[in-house]
């Protein structure tokens, strides 16, 4: 397969947004999974499963352990539909006034011909930051489609990224993921990027980041 990766085009905007919208998405049952999975999830469970049946019933048995998976799966869900709810309003409605209006940002799409007709099998994008005297560059919108998955697509869209921050002099590049997204920070360790700092800022309100179990991940490379 024969795969370019070139500068976003006004025409891609359609598939772009939505394989963001879908890729954003597709981490809600990963991350349900994982929190209800933990030992302190699984033991809340078994006690309100006990507790409903010491209150009188197997059907309540039943309801407190489902009525608590399904706030914790809302939580998940929210978590990453409000996510991708803000950013389809905000700067990826408008890519070329967010990511490539200044020549030090930048918004990849990679490009494949499948069955005759070309398609976009993935995105990354990068925005120069000021830190003091240095400047850096910030890794975003790193959508890799599972179809797309295990071809070293995601080694070079985010080579791609390092290379274009140094060839501007950059001292670093950062980014920030999620915890759920373990094949995320699996590569972005294999590309050099180390752990810097985890918090649970994000756009969700904080219960509904707690609940989720989630944290962000901040990782960062050196140039």
């Amino acid at each position: 397969m024969q795969l370019v990766i070139r500068k976003y085009r006004p025409s891609d905007k359609d598939t772009v947004l939505n394989l963001f919208s879908i890729g954003i998405k597709e981490h809600i049952r990963p991350c349900f999974h994982n929190a209800m999975t933990s030992p302190l999830y699984l033991a809340i469970t078994v006690v309100l499963c006990v507790v409903g049946y010491l209150l009188g019933s197997v059907l309540g048995a039943v309801v407190l352990p489902g009525v608590w998976a399904g706030l914790v799966y809302y939580c998940c869900h929210e978590l990453y539909s409000s996510f991708v709810s803000e950013k389809l309003r905000t700067d990826m409605q408008d890519i070329p006034k967010h990511y490539l209006s200044r020549p030090d940002d930048c918004f990849w799409v990679a490009e494949a011909e499948v069955d005759g007709r070309a398609q976009i099998m993935g995105m990354v994008a990068v925005v120069a930051q000021q830190s003091g005297k240095e400047r850096h560059g910030e890794l975003f919108r790193l959508i890799i489609p599972p179809s797309c998955r295990r071809m070293g697509l995601g080694v070079r869209m985010t080579q791609t990224v390092v290379d274009f921050c140094k060839e501007r002099g950059f001292s670093e590049v950062v980014l920030e993921t999620s915890s759920t997204q373990t094949a995320a920070v699996a590569l972005y360790k294999k590309m050099g990027f180390i752990h810097d700092i985890s918090h649970t800022d994000t756009q969700a309100p904080s219960w509904i980041v707690k609940l989720a179990s989630v944290k962000v991940l901040r990782m960062k490379k050196q140039l």
